[in-house]
């Protein structure tokens, strides 16, 4: 009894340093650069061994499609305003306002289709099984998008 917080004071140490030991070996550094940068198209690399031609070639796929994913949050945001409009205004024409409603939703279902039809394009740019868990990670993330700005790729955005 006489060493036993001493005992387990070691024992937490040496668990804590085993711990931060094998956490740095078997990370990968360029992963965590990227991280650190808040760079997902290099996360996006790393992650998915991604060669220089398909990563070329997905870079290309985000800057051709980053101006309609734009468009559709702008077209989305309009949409969300003017319900908030009637909402607010308590005196509004209740089909009005449910038209308004059905309008966003219409609008997230487009955005939110274009964003997987472009997901499963940046997939199958990838190794079959890098893009299933590409696709395993990303398309569950869609339904839950704010779609209050188009995604910027940092790491560290809400979206």
């Amino acid at each position: 009894m006489k060493h036993l917080l001493g005992t387990i004071a070691v024992l937490v140490l040496a668990a804590a340093a085993m711990g931060w030991v094998c956490y740095h070996l078997s990370a990968d550094p360029a992963m965590h650069a990227a991280a650190e940068k808040g760079d997902a198209m290099q996360w996006l690399r790393d992650d998915f061994h991604l060669d220089d031609r398909q990563f070329a070639a997905i870079r290309e796929l985000h800057a051709a499609y980053a101006g309609t994913c734009a468009e559709h949050c702008r077209m989305i945001q309009e949409a969300t305003t003017a319900r908030q409009a009637l909402e607010a205004a308590r005196t509004s024409d209740p089909a009005a306002l449910a038209a308004a409603g059905r309008r966003v939703q219409e609008l997230r279902t487009i955005c939110e289709s274009a964003i997987a039809a472009h997901v499963r394009k940046v997939a199958a740019l990838m190794s079959p099984a890098d893009g299933r868990r590409y696709l395993a990670l990303v398309l569950p993330k869609i339904a839950d998008f704010d779609h209050t700005a188009a995604p910027d790729l940092r790491l560290n955005h809400p979206n």
